[in-house]
């Protein structure tokens, strides 16, 4: 990403100029990688939209979306997909956002949107990647670092090279990450780099850059923290994880079918697996139970997830990796899930095959595409 001290420029700016107490325009949150803002229309309906600010920034421009239906919103965020160049900026996006919405509402447009113009960088610096998109960006300023070299020194912003491209200082700032998990980042973000500085097939720039800002946050996480569930990537693959839940409701019969299945085989936590795609988060991961074998609590044959959540239909770019996990913890308490015991390890390892599940997983929205999902219908999820 480049320009990181013009972008923090943009973003106090912006915060400024739209409090939370703004009476037609908000930004609610704003980091190094994410803005979420607010338009109160003439009635006082509101409107939330996102951006998602990638690695390839400014040289592509933020990935606006919102879940609301109303066809202004719709407009303006497509009409922002289709920048470029200097108008790629968050700010300049977030004026044309805002004078979008004042005209498609037919209210006044604020008096001080022309303010909004890109500022000049006057002391560049050197930041860690992991600071980027901090939670509490008030909170972590960009540490001030001398430059190693003279072409990092430079004050003109290179919009053509990618963060994954660049050769950026990396400052040991962990944010409340352990050692261990910190390295892991570091090692996934220099294989990236290296993959796609070889034009290798590693998945789209959008999809792993989200993926690994979430494994970052998840590491920060005072759920993760707490060991409410564990992740572990498959083959250092950032597309491929293995996700233990450790805990479930302590007074739900899966509680005390993990207590058992403890004594038995000396595990207590439920494996699934979720496969992201190139197109993720725009479409949900595939998730499915590897270990034990599950009856009940919306579990198909094969260890697919019956939920809405999980299907095109019901998934939203707004939903992060945790949620999803705490979701499905709930999900299987909610709906009774019990663990077969009359299954051994070997025939549940077979049973709970990638395939199987995918072949359950299409049957299922087949069912729910005639049924719809107020209610699961009799035989399925």
């Amino acid at each position: 990403m480049a320009c990181l001290q013009s972008l923090k420029l943009e973003i106090k700016t912006l915060k400024q100029m739209f409090p939370k107490t703004h009476a037609r325009f908000q930004i609610h949150n704003a980091t190094l990688d994410e803005l979420l803002c607010r338009f109160i229309d003439k009635n006082g309906k509101h409107y939330d939209i996102h951006a998602n600010i990638m690695e390839t920034y400014p040289s592509t421009p933020p990935v606006w979306f919102s879940e609301s239906d109303e066809q202004s919103v719709i407009n303006a965020v497509q009409i922002l997909g289709t920048t470029e160049g200097r108008d790629n900026h968050v700010i300049l996006q977030v004026g044309m956002l805002l004078r979008e919405l004042c005209l498609c509402h037919k209210v006044p447009v604020p008096s001080d949107i022309d303010d909004l113009t890109v500022p000049i960088e006057s002391q560049p610096k050197v930041i860690s990647h992991e600071a980027i998109g901090d939670s509490n960006f008030e909170q972590n300023e960009l540490l001030d670092l001398e430059p190693n070299s003279e072409s990092e020194s430079e004050t003109e912003c290179d919009e053509s090279v990618p963060l994954e491209l660049e050769d950026l200082q990396i400052v040991n700032e962990n944010d409340g990450i352990d050692q261990e998990h910190l390295d892991t980042l570091k090692a996934l973000r220099t294989k990236l780099r290296q993959k796609y500085a070889e034009a290798a097939d590693t998945g789209s720039v959008l999809a792993s850059d989200r993926l690994m800002k979430e494994l970052r946050d998840i590491y920060r996480s005072k759920v993760f923290k707490q060991k409410t569930y564990s992740v572990e990537l498959v083959e250092d693959s950032i597309y491929n994880w293995n996700i233990c839940l450790n805990s479930v409701d302590s007074d739900s019969p899966l509680h005390s079918d993990l207590l058992k299945l403890k004594e038995n085989e000396g595990t207590d936590y439920i494996q699934l697996n979720a496969l992201f795609s190139d197109k993720y988060p725009f479409e949900p991961p595939f998730v499915r139970v590897v270990h034990p074998v599950i009856y009940g609590g919306h579990v198909l044959i094969g260890g697919a997830i019956c939920m809405e959540l999980l299907t095109k239909n019901g998934w939203s770019s707004a939903y992060n990796v945790e949620a999803v996990i705490l979701q499905i913890a709930a999900t299987l308490v909610e709906g009774n899930a019990r663990i077969n015991f009359h299954s051994t390890e070997n025939i549940s390892r077979t049973e709970n095959s990638l395939a199987r599940a995918q072949q359950s997983y299409n049957s299922m929205l087949r069912v729910h595409e005639h049924f719809g999902w107020f209610t699961p219908p009799k035989n399925s999820g």
